[in-house]
């Protein structure tokens, strides 16, 4: 008796270490289960696998814990048996909604395995906990590629679990009214209804007040009957009221010749179109980069530019010889083409244009470049028109892209206007035949190696182009018959000047008084050099530049013009302390923009919100689109883009 009590007592000891055991570990017997298993969250996320289940799948228990179970078993299949995941989606919905287990059909693993997976839905009351997945190995035959066809099983059965088991797109069916018949699992899942909620309902129920408004729906169902099909992409409502982005595809249905309703399959392009808004905000991003690019280039040029033309002018008001001014006369121009391409904007403005002056005016500009053994040839036709109607400056950045021998001529006229060619013939190497085809596109260049002797930018061609093209004209390009070499060749049409009653008109303003051909008084007009030589000494000016060769320039031209009392500051800040300083000390304030400390446009808005009310002209190299606006929008009183020129505008 006492041996059977021992007997007992031992047994019970084991019993509760046991007990103890397990109470511990509670996943002990999940990890030991001889069955290969897994347990899912109620969004079927793999939380915790089992030993046999990663001996069996070959895979490590990383690779395996926190994933989607179904884009997990699909890699871990054939490639020929991956369409069987979707009974095993199919078998997880089906115990879900009866809460009872079910069994999936057999798939096969890499390791040439066959699995069916038994799923037990574990429920408190009504809530989901979790989902036991155990893993039955099934008998080992080979598959067929059509086995989802099986014996028992018909087409449209097949077809039917097929449809219920999708997720990602919703597909159902209309009755001929628009009611909804059926509803799949992806219907359920994308707007939120389920089954004994949706059918019988018109399918209008999924959109927004505009489109019942146009009655949209009905309209969408007309048209599929009449042309057996529509497509659409817009928002739809889910049951929640929230709104996704949905293509949508309708389709007649007919059973022996009879229409009995509609096929209707949604997918949520959402995230798609959250893209599409993406790289349009990236789009404009980038045109905003663009334009601030191009808007910094052109001051950066203009602000050199500025002081190079300026000194120009006030050089050509000192002693010089012909030959001096000749020069002085060639960087002028030159800097003026330059200053209209760094503007970035073509357009066409007309003028009295001097063919023969202009060309000869480039020539002798481009001569000083040449070396001395280069031969410069300029052949003027007989019969070209000595002034027409045009935009000079626009015919002078054309010709400027050619050298070695021009040759112009009158191509075609008619009774308001000339067709004038100019041709520009060089004896270089020519062009490969393949790059000539591409010319004239942007960016080109036919030497694109790192060790190439021509350099460039491939623009000033594609520039010509649109400029001829905007005067009326064209460009083209030909080998040169004679020798090695090319021949570019452009038009460019110019109105005809009949009478000096034409000029006259031409000069008269819309309001019918006459007007200078300049866009802007002259400074050498007898009146306004009485009126500047009157303010000059009387009136004190403020000039406000950080750039010292700009300050050097324009203290140089001020003086120049008679103004004695110059006050000079180096930045926004220091001009917003000078003027609140001294509020009636100065009569003008010139304001650069680009400053340190305390921009040009920061600066008059101090200077406004003090109360002062000094006349603040912009002076700067901001000279684009736009620039002028902005800087009267921020309290200026006027604009003149660098650099300034004090001399007449003269385009010829």
């Amino acid at each position: 008796m006492q041996l059977l009590a021992a007997h007992h007592a031992d047994e019970s000891q084991s019993s509760s270490n046991s007990e103890q055991r397990i109470g511990f570990d509670g996943h002990l017997l999940f990890d030991l289960s001889p069955l290969p298993q897994l347990v899912l969250s109620p969004s079927c996320c793999i939380t915790r696998v089992s030993s046999r289940f990663l001996a069996e799948w070959h895979v490590a228990r990383e690779d395996a814990v926190g994933q989607q179970l179904i884009p997990f078993v699909e890699k871990q299949l054939r490639p020929q048996n991956s369409f069987s995941v979707c009974y095993l989606t199919a078998a997880i919905d089906d115990a879900i909604t009866s809460r009872t287990e079910r069994m999936s059909q057999r798939i096969v693993t890499q390791h040439a395995t066959a699995w069916k997976a038994r799923i037990l839905p574990i429920f408190q009351e009504h809530e989901l906990l979790a989902i036991v997945v155990e893993w039955l190995e099934a008998p080992a035959t080979l598959l067929e590629h059509d086995e989802i066809v099986r014996p028992g099983l018909s087409t449209d059965e097949a077809f039917r679990i097929l449809v219920q088991a999708v997720k990602d797109y919703a597909i159902f069916l209309l009755d001929t009214k628009g009611r909804i018949a059926t509803w799949n699992t992806g219907a359920e899942l994308l707007k939120g209804y389920r089954r004994d909620e949706i059918i019988g309902k018109h399918f209008s129920i999924f959109y927004g007040p505009e489109d019942l408004d146009i009655r949209k729906p009905d309209l969408e169902l007309d048209i599929c009957l009449r042309e057996g099909r529509v497509e659409d992409e817009g928002w739809r409502y889910k049951k929640d009221g929230t709104r996704f982005w949905a293509n949508v595809i309708i389709t007649a249905v007919y059973k022996d010749g009879v229409h009995v309703g509609f096929g209707k399959v949604t997918r949520d392009l959402t995230e798609r179109k959250t893209a599409e808004s993406r790289l349009i905000t990236a789009y404009e991003e980038s045109e905003k980069i663009k334009s601030d690019f191009l808007a910094n280039m052109s001051h950066e040029i203009r602000t050199p530019m500025h002081g190079m033309l300026s000194a120009c002018s006030l050089l050509l008001d000192t002693p010089m010889s012909g030959r001096q001014k000749d020069i002085v006369h060639i960087m002028d121009e030159s800097g003026q083409v330059l200053l209209q391409l760094a503007s970035g904007s073509f357009f066409i403005t007309s003028d009295i244009v001097g063919i023969s002056s202009i060309i000869t005016s480039v020539v002798r500009s481009v001569q000083t470049t040449l070396a001395p053994s280069v031969h410069f040839e300029l052949f003027l036709a007989p019969d070209l028109p000595k002034s027409v109607q045009g935009d000079p400056l626009r015919y002078r950045q054309i010709l400027h892209n050619g050298s070695i021998r021009v040759r112009a001529l009158l191509h075609a006229e008619d009774d308001d206007s000339f067709v004038i060619m100019t041709e520009i013939t060089d004896t270089g190497i020519g062009i490969p035949e393949p790059a000539a085809a591409t010319l004239f596109t942007p960016f080109t260049q036919f030497d694109v190696t790192t060790t190439k002797r021509y350099k460039g930018t491939g623009l000033g061609l594609s520039i010509a182009k649109a400029l001829a093209e905007l005067m009326g004209g064209a460009i083209g390009y030909r080998p040169n018959p004679e020798r090695h070499g090319s021949i570019f060749w452009f038009t460019a049409r110019f109105k005809k000047i009949k009478s000096l009653e034409q000029i006259q008109d031409w000069k008269r303003g819309p309001n019918g008084r006459t007007e200078s051909m300049s866009p802007h008084p002259s400074i050498d007009s007898p009146d306004l050099q009485a009126q500047l030589a009157k303010a000059a000494t009387i009136k004190t000016l403020l000039l406000v530049e950080d750039n010292v060769i700009n300050q050097k320039v324009m203290l140089g031209m001020l003086r120049s013009l008679g103004f004695k009392n110059v006050a000079l500051a180096s930045n926004g800040a220091e001009a917003v302390q000078v003027v609140k300083g001294k509020p009636a000390a100065y009569d003008l304030v010139l304001m650069d923009i680009n400053m340190p400390i305390l921009d040009g446009n920061e600066a008059c808005v101090k200077i406004r919100e003090s109360g002062i009310h000094i006349p603040i002209i912009a002076m700067t190299a901001y000279a684009l689109k736009g620039d002028r606006e902005r800087c009267l929008e921020h309290g200026m009183d006027d604009y003149i883009p660098k650099p300034v020129d004090k001399k007449p505008k003269s385009q010829t």
